[in-house]
Parts: C-alpha cells; structure tokens; sequence
C-alpha cells in the first residue's frame, strides 16, 4: 500500500435507498481510502453501487436513500457528522465533483461564464472584474478553446467535450483537496477523451490534489489510476495497486472483466461473457453476491458469505478461493488456475458474399441556413459532402471519427430519415432515395437503424413489450399476438433482459438497459442491414461483449450486414471487416480493418488511433 497519507477515509459506508422492491442494500459496507495526490478508480458494472458511493461522500442522495452506517472522513473529518449548511461548504470548496451527464449537469437557462461565477460566489470573495478573470482562467486551463467569447455561451452551443471541459471547470473552481469524477468520459470521442484524461492528469499535477475516479472503462483506469478497487453488487471485492491489478487480477469477476474486452486478438471468436445479471440490491444475500456467475462456485460459495483474504501485500479480494480456513475444492482451484471460463469457442469468420447489399454512391445531406425574416436560404452546412461505399451481406462496416464530423447523418441518410441533396442508396438493387411513401414503408423491414441515445429514442409511454412490437404490426412480422409476444421474450433474453421485464416502461431501466431494448426493436424484424449508432457506448465491458457476442451470432447465422458507426477502436479491431473513416463530411481513408488499423496512411486516422486507450498489463503510471 502507498504510504501517502490519506486524504479520503471510507470505512463501512451503508447506504439503503426505499423502492417498490423494498429496502435497497446500494452500499453494503464499502471501506477504503484515498492518498494525497493519487487516482483510485472504482470499477464495476452498472447497478454495482458505484455512483451512489460517490453520491453518499458527498452527501448528495435522492429524497429516498439514507446512510444508514459508516464513516466518511476528509482530512480526518467526518463529513456524516457535518449539519447540511456546513456540508454545503465541502462541495465545491473541499470536494469537487464531475457527473456523468454534463448536458443534464448544467443549467440550461444560465450562461458557461455565470455558472462557473455561481462557484466562486458561494465559496470565496471574489467579485466583479476579479471573479471575471477567474473565470476566464479556468476556462483556459481546462482547454476550452476562444474561452472570452464561451463565457457568454449557454451549453446547448457547446459541444458533448466542451460541456465536459465546463464541468471540470466549475468542479476546480475552489481547487479542491478531493475530485469525484463519476465516468467523465463516457461517450467522447477517442480524442477528446484523450483530451479529457490528459488535462485532469495535468491539472491533478499542478494541484496535488486527490480524484475518486468511477468508471466501467479498464482502459481509462489503465492510463489514470494509481490504486483500483473493483466493486460488485454493493460491496469492493478486490483492491490492488495498478500494477499488481493488471499484471494479476485475483477474482473471478476481475477476470471476466478482462476476458470480456474486444481487440484484435479475439476477433476471431466469440467474448467470454459474465452471464446472468446484477443480482438485485434488495436481495438479502447468504453467501458470494458473485456465486451464481461465477465458473468456480462450490456449495460454500452459495452458502457463507467469503471473507477479506490477502493474495500479496496491497491486494486483497473478498473470495473462498483465496481463503486460507476453507477447503478448496482441487476442481475449482484447478478450474482458476488454469483460466477455465476466460475464453469463448471459436466463431466462424464473417463471411465473404457476391455482389454488395448496400451500395452508396456520393451520398450527400445538406442542412439549409437561414436568415432574416422571411428566413432566405443564403447558405448550406454540408453535413455528408459526396460519401461513397458498399457492403455485402454478411459483413461489417465501422464509420469512425469524431464528433460532428458527419457519420450519424450518413446513417440517418442512408435509412432515409433525413433528405438527400444528392447521391444514391441503393439495397439490394433498390435505389432507395426514388422510393417514397408506401414503397419506402414496404422496404423498412429490410433495413433498421439503432439509435445512439436510446433515452430519447424509446417511448416513455410505452411498455417493452409494445416497443419492441410495434415494428413487427407495423411491418406484418412475427405471426399473431401471442407468436409476437413468444418472438419479443426470446430477443429479450438473447441482449440480455428479463423476459419478465417486458412490462416495464423505459424509465426503469438504467441506460445500458435501454440500449438493449433499442437493439431488441431493431431485431425483431429481422433486418438485412442494421445502422448501429454508437450501440455499446453506454454499456459495462461485460454487458458490450453480450451485445457484440449477439450482434456476430446473429451475422454469422441470419447474414445481417452491419454499419458500425462508433468511436470505440477496440471495438472496430474486434468486429469490423472494413474501416472507413470520416472528418467534415467526407471520407479520409477506407479500407479492410487490417490495413486501416495496423497500417493508417492519413494523419487524421494516425491521431484517432495514437488517442486510444489501451489496457497494458505490465506498464505502471507514473508514480505519485
């Protein structure tokens, strides 16, 4: 262990929110601390209890949660002792926080220079020309660039990594002793996540200051953090310094985590997957929380709950296959060993197949600018300017690139929910672009398109079960009724839900839920060609390699082409067969996966590569 002091002290936290399910157990006993000047990263699914750890040291729980037990001490105070006026003081003074949603984190109605200056006027002296100035200096350090003229902006005119970069600011208003930043680069592009990590590293240098940092990406905690705690329904089942956690990952579930990455190596057979689910919170729990997940499970496991064991000096992990007063099954140690579960059996290749599905030839969409009263066209943004490929049956395309730089409205053109300016699609033969009306709706079973935000996307209305049935009416799929609701319970449990949940309403799901259910409508139909937008960019590792698992089953068995339009390279190397790649409009470079990946000729595709981070086992940060 660091012999750093410890800014941050957590020891036997609980937290207990009311739901419909009774009593929800969201941290049940968390311990662990935080060094002066480090990054400790809490790793874990979604519904694991990180963010709500986050939300209990800062006091932040919904209306229904309480702390029910533990302490939470900064700079040996404890902060669960402090009336809520003084604890109005600890955040943004002593404890900064970045959430995960900076377009839901900011005030919409306020401008960037004013939310920042709400900051500095609840927790220092500053004022007028002095405030201004100070304001102005954060926006710079953060990187925001043309700061003077971003501070009169509002967030809607920013972008998702300028919203990020206004969170950061505002959450180092004060310079505080502690930064929580709950998954801060979530859904950015390769490059400005880059961006994003390289100036809270900088930044933490200058500052010497602590970062909780909570996330799901193994890559990010590769590149940023100093110790790593893994946490799994409600309780830390490992922690190890960085280069011990990467170089030997104890518990099974850690090691399922790594198994489930994609890359290069595995591209040729299916993702080892963690199977089942996050056993619910409310759930009152007799032995291993992970036992019916787990490959080395014995009777104990299910029955007696496994204590804090010591595999090497710093790194611990709560599991009987470790323990030293349980009899361990030599079937299970043998199993562990040996790194039983870890793989998956080899896939078939994706398949080479005659003539192109889709063919897209100077594909170009072109958003009108208007101005003056009568609101003349006096110009146009060329969003996709002159897009030309192909793909066959069976095959991959990944469209990558940053943000704005057109592959979502090439999706939406190709589908045929934006206008053309000019080009064609052509599926099967079909030139889409001449179809209209009920031609068009006759073809749409024939190609689907999953959705980036799938919050947006769903209809909060509606049940699962009429979402995902609504394309089949519509398009005459899948029989009667109860063939309908038999097909919607299958495609729930292939991405992974319940079928017990088709009931439910999109907002009782977490967002890693909802993309599933945005792919299960997809599915349902049984397209030839799927436009998949960002499909696993708010997904676990885990749960990302159940989808990719599902989107390559049913290629290899239904011949389903893919438009895989992502920022996510691991996934490309996993999955495409082809790469194209996009900026302002236009594609840069194309190519097989092989040659654009290993082998990238144009600049702009070296930088998005060179921006990627990787999981390096071997290789410590930097040292604190």
């Amino acid at each position: 262990m660091s012999m750093t002091p410890a800014i941050l002290q957590v020891e036997n936290l609980r937290t207990w929110l009311s739901g419909s399910e009774g009593i929800v157990h969201a941290v049940d006993g968390v311990s662990f601390s935080v060094a002066r000047g480090e990054t400790f990263a809490l790793l874990g699914e979604s519904g694991c209890g990180k963010s709500m750890t986050a939300l209990s040291i800062a006091r932040l729980l919904p209306d229904a949660g309480r702390i029910s037990a533990g302490t939470v001490r900064l700079d040996g105070q404890d902060l669960l002792q402090l009336p809520e006026a003084a604890m109005r003081d600890v955040r943004g003074s002593r404890i900064g926080m970045i959430f995960q949603e900076p377009g839901t984190s900011l005030n919409p109605v306020m401008t960037v220079g004013a939310q920042i200056g709400e900051v500095l006027l609840q927790h220092t002296a500053l004022r007028g020309s002095a405030a201004d100035a100070r304001v102005l200096e954060l926006l710079d350090a953060v990187g925001l660039p043309d700061p003077k003229s971003r501070i009169l902006e509002y967030p809607f005119q920013l972008s998702g990594g300028m919203k990020q970069r206004v969170m950061i600011a505002i959450a180092l208003a004060c310079e505080p002793r502690l930064l929580i930043a709950d998954e801060p680069t979530t859904a950015l592009d390769v490059t400005i996540q880059a961006q994003v990590l390289d100036l809270l590293r900088n930044l933490q240098k200058k500052m010497g200051m602590s970062i909780l940092l909570i996330t799901h990406d193994l890559g990010v905690v590769s590149e940023m953090a100093h110790h790593v705690a893994v946490m799994y329904a409600g309780e830390i089942v490992e922690t190890a310094r960085h280069d011990e956690f990467f170089r030997n990952p104890a518990h099974p579930y850690s090691r399922k985590l790594f198994a489930s990455l994609p890359d290069r190596q595995t591209r040729d057979r299916s993702l080892a997957v963690i199977r089942g689910r996050v056993p619910s919170l409310a759930s009152e729990f007799r032995g291993c929380r992970f036992a019916d997940r787990c490959d080395f499970a014995w009777d104990l496991c299910k029955n007696t709950s496994p204590d804090w064991s010591a595999v090497e000096s710093g790194h611990g992990v709560r599991c009987h296959l470790f323990s030293e007063k349980k009899e361990v099954p030599d079937a299970a140690t043998t199993a562990f060993a040996s790194g039983a579960g870890l793989s998956a059996a080899c896939g078939p290749m994706h398949p080479e197949t005659g003539m192109p599905l889709l063919a897209v030839d100077d594909l170009k969409v072109y958003f009108p600018i208007r101005k003056g009263i009568f609101k003349h066209v006096v110009g146009h943004v060329k969003a996709v300017d002159g897009v030309s490929l192909s793909l066959r049956a069976g095959r991959t395309l990944a469209l990558v690139g940053e943000s704005g730089s057109g592959k979502t409205t090439v999706g939406k053109g190709i589908v045929q929910l934006l206008p053309l300016a000019g080009g064609s699609v052509s599926l099967g033969g079909v030139d889409l672009a001449t179809l209209s009306g009920s031609d068009l709706r006759g073809r749409r079973r024939d190609f689907q398109i999953i959705f980036q935000d799938p919050y947006s996307s769903l209809n909060p209305r509606m049940r699962v079960l009429d979402i995902i049935e609504e394309g089949m009416i519509a398009l005459g799929v899948g029989g009667d009724r109860r063939a309908r609701a038999t097909r919607v319970e299958e495609i729930m449990v292939q991405v992974g839900l319940g079928a017990e949940m088709k009931y439910r309403y999109p907002h009782e799901f977490s967002g890693g839920q909802r993309q599933r259910i945005a792919i299960a409508r997809a599915l349902a139909v049984e397209p030839k060609l799927i436009v998949c937008d960002e499909p696993t960019s708010a997904l676990d590792v885990s749960v990302q390699a159940q989808i990719l698992n599902l989107l390559r089953d049913l290629q290899s068995r239904l011949c389903i082409a893919y438009l895989f339009i992502t920022h996510n390279m691991s996934v490309v190397e996993y999955l495409a067969d082809e790469v194209a790649v996009m900026y302002l409009g236009k594609i840069v470079e194309q190519g097989s996966a092989d040659e654009v990946l290993h082998n990238p000729q144009h600049a702009y595709t070296k930088a998005l590569l060179s921006a990627v981070p990787r999981v390096e086992k071997e290789a410590p940060i930097a040292s604190i």
